[in-house]
């Protein structure tokens, strides 16, 4: 079981623009196979923040609209927020707040051998990374730079230099970069 950052990002290093959005991402229709299917079938439990969950309500989800959509996942996912957010019925879902580490383990628990996929967003991904929880990074970099906006992951990373395990390129508008956390 491994904790895996997996997520897209600008040239210059933005998850999202300011307001959140993701158009940067979406205008390339739809993305060449990055992975996501092979991925996704190793995921036994995911993890996400306020901002990401509230994202896939407004731009996927839809609830109470004609073109709503279900719950995308089927594995138990903890979104973690200071703040009420709503619930989809028939999702697993666990809003939680606070310190990883208890988390991780009941996302452990409830992966079952699989992996945890941290979605997004970059500064829940650096909890993780700061509780030595983070175990890999793979991310699928867009070639556009957006200047500013949320970071891919606001933490300074250099005493232990992140170890480059695999660069692969999608078509003329993708790179994705796979490195490991180097621990201990």
């Amino acid at each position: 079981m491994k904790t895996i950052y997996y997520t897209a990002a600008s040239l210059d290093g933005f998850l999202a623009d300011e307001a959140h959005g993701l158009d940067w991402l979406f205008q390339f229709g739809e993305a060449h196979d990055t992975g996501y299917h092979a991925f996704i079938k190793d995921v036994g439990a995911l993890a996400m923040g306020a901002h990401t969950y509230e994202w896939l309500l407004r731009n996927h989800i839809k609830p109470g609209q004609p073109d709503a959509q279900p719950w995308p996942y089927e594995q138990p996912t903890w979104v973690f927020s200071r703040r009420q957010l709503p619930t989809l019925p028939g999702a697993n879902m666990h809003f939680v707040q606070g310190d990883v580490r208890p988390v991780h383990a009941a996302m452990a628990q409830a992966a079952g051998g699989k992996n945890i996929w941290l979605v997004g967003g970059g500064e829940l991904a650096g909890c993780f990374l700061d509780a030595g929880l983070l175990d890999e990074i793979l991310v699928t970099v867009a070639s556009v730079t957006l200047g500013r906006g949320f970071p891919l992951l606001p933490r300074r990373q250099v005493a232990k230099p992140l170890q480059l395990l695999r660069v692969q390129q999608f078509g003329a508008d993708f790179v994705q970069l796979n490195y490991r956390i180097q621990k201990g």
